[in-house]
């Protein structure tokens, strides 16, 4: 298939469903609590101000419950997605919410927002990737925020461990999904007029155990104590060179120079 992004759509439509059940899973809902907490803790700016919001590549609208649930009640959110089938199914669960079909590569708005949300969606549109982050900066407020979980590597043994992940396991696509080096994902943001604000590193030990159980399952083990103790451990490591070079994801912060 010639348009990358088709591809992406009809990939992911094929396992939304799958994608949807699996993530209801106790020990990922708890572990992306604890990771989400730990990245809000200290961004006291965005607390309580009723900031509006935009969800490029919204999927099941998971980062506005995120935000909600670190940062308070929104002053107005709208997301959209590539997907008709997601889209359908955010619908069903909340028929007023400001939720539509688009493509993030010919998005346009004049609205402005003060934060943009994107979670593990860039690296599914790695062959357009700096345009949409280019162009999204169009709608970022002068004191917004724009925060981003992309998963990524900073070593070769994890990059090769990645790729054949992405070609053995059916849940990913390998034509299209290429995941960034850190280096590469800074300067998508850095070389397009934004600035990086924070950044940790949480794709250790928790994370490879309990963030995908869609597509690892076996690794799923334990209950929520074992998970809070992995992340208790891994969270030692979230700012520091240990944790940046094993970490196989990463979550920032950006604003405009």
């Amino acid at each position: 298939m010639d348009n990358p992004i088709e591809q992406q759509r009809e990939h992911f439509e094929n396992i939304s469903e799958k994608y949807f059940n699996a993530r209801k899973s106790t020990n990922h809902l708890y572990l992306k609590k604890l990771m989400w907490q730990f990245f809000f803790r200290d961004k006291t700016e965005l607390k309580n101000k009723n900031l509006s919001v935009l969800e490029p590549m919204c999927g099941y609208s998971e980062g506005k419950s995120i935000l909600e649930a670190n940062i308070g009640i929104l002053g107005s959110y709208e997301g959209f997605d590539y997907s008709s089938i997601l889209i359908n199914k955010v619908k069903q669960n909340n028929k007023d919410l400001n939720v539509y079909v688009k493509d993030v590569s010919t998005f346009r708005s004049e609205k402005k927002f003060d934060i943009i949300i994107i979670i593990g969606g860039l690296h599914h549109v790695p062959s357009m990737c700096e345009e949409v982050v280019q162009n999204l900066r169009n709608n970022l407020n002068e004191q917004g925020a724009f925060i981003v979980l992309e998963p990524t590597h900073n070593n070769i043994i994890f990059r090769k461990i990645r790729e054949r992940i992405y070609n053995k396991n059916t849940l990913f696509d390998e034509e299209t999904e290429q995941a960034f080096t850190l280096k590469e994902l800074n300067n998508l943001f850095l070389n397009n007029g934004y600035t990086l604000v924070d950044q940790i590193y949480p794709g250790l030990l928790s994370y490879i155990l309990f963030y995908n159980p869609d597509a690892f399952p076996f690794l799923n083990i334990g209950g929520k104590g074992l998970v809070k103790l992995v992340f208790k451990i891994d969270s030692l490591f979230f700012r520091n060179y240990f944790g940046k070079k094993l970490s196989f994801a990463t979550l920032s912060m950006y604003t405009l120079d």
